[in-house]
């Protein structure tokens, strides 16, 4: 079974890398100071999102970042999967699978009654992990963004 370990202020200069990777993968640009500033908060503890190495705390193999919010449709606590990567030559070895089957369990032992994710719309490699793992586009439903 593949490790989650929530990340500390500790952690941050292993996971900067791996966001950095990730980043350059999805083409994402942002600088180290802009990813250490919205990292920071995260890896301090608020209360609106976390961040969980996969793999040994000491040599991550990748990382999950998460928000969290309140539904009242579907009745408390929500959680959005913000990043999700993987080590590119460790993919395709189900560590991925299985840190977000147990992040969906750590979440629910918490409160937590509904995780969501986006992925692309021609990723049909991903669509079928998460389908695999309980994941369902919903009727009538797409993500809309308003950068504020």
């Amino acid at each position: 079974m593949t490790a989650l370990h929530l990340a500390r202020p500790d952690d941050l200069e292993k996971l900067l890398p791996l966001v950095a990777a990730y980043h350059a993968t999805e083409g994402i640009v942002q600088d180290e100071a802009s990813r250490r500033a919205a990292l920071m908060p995260l890896l301090d503890g608020v209360p609106q999102g976390a961040v969980w190495l996969i793999g040994p705390r000491a040599a991550p193999l990748g990382y999950i970042a998460i928000g969290t919010g309140w539904s009242i449709e579907l009745g408390g606590m929500d959680a959005f999967i913000d990043e999700f990567f993987i080590r590119e030559n460790l993919r395709g070895r189900g560590i991925g699978t299985e840190a977000l089957s147990a992040l969906a369990q750590a979440l629910k032992a918490q409160g937590v009654v509904a995780l969501h994710l986006e992925v692309g719309r021609d990723n049909a490699a991903a669509r079928s992990i998460y389908q695999r793992l309980g994941f369902a586009p919903r009727d009538g439903f797409s993500l809309m963004t308003c950068r504020l």
